[in-house]
């Protein structure tokens, strides 16, 4: 469904993305339309898809999560059967925070998030490494995020 966006309706999603927790009367005030116009607006952007819903944006350092590595990953094979079993698996793999599929001389391109270096080596062993049609993978560990933004 494609939908028209209008300066209101970008301003709604700017207010949103900087505060999900905003409620109507004080999104409404920030954009300067009434309450009413706005919940309309709110419930065209859920229901398009625009808005996908609403959540708390945990900080993983804090919780302990500090470890990045970013995984290219090599398929023994490309078909869309074996592309879908990889994804299915892929989805299933906590640790695994993203996946893309890329158009480069590798398949897929992982970013995982673990506390450390050794539970790391573990879940390249034991999830990673055994995931559906996986040929090879080269790791990559960040050092520091210089800039690590939510849409």
């Amino acid at each position: 469904m494609n939908v028209t966006l209008d300066s209101f309706d970008r301003r709604i999603l700017d207010e949103l993305a900087r505060d999900g927790r905003m409620n109507v009367a004080e999104l409404a005030r920030r954009i300067g339309l009434s309450k009413s116009p706005v919940q309309a607006r709110l419930k065209k952007l859920e229901d398009s898809g625009i808005i996908r819903g609403y959540r708390a944006l945990l900080d993983p350092v804090r919780l302990g999560l500090d470890h990045i590595a970013f995984v290219e990953v090599r398929l023994t094979d490309t078909r869309e059967a074996a592309l879908s079993a990889f994804n299915d698996a892929v989805l299933a793999i906590p640790e695994i925070e993203e996946c893309h599929m890329l158009a480069a001389n590798f398949d897929y391109l992982l970013k995982v998030r673990v506390k450390n270096m050794r539970d790391y080596r573990r879940v390249l062993a034991e999830k990673l490494s055994s995931l559906p049609y996986v040929a090879n993978t080269s790791t990559y560990v960040a050092m520091q995020a210089v800039k690590d933004e939510v849409f």
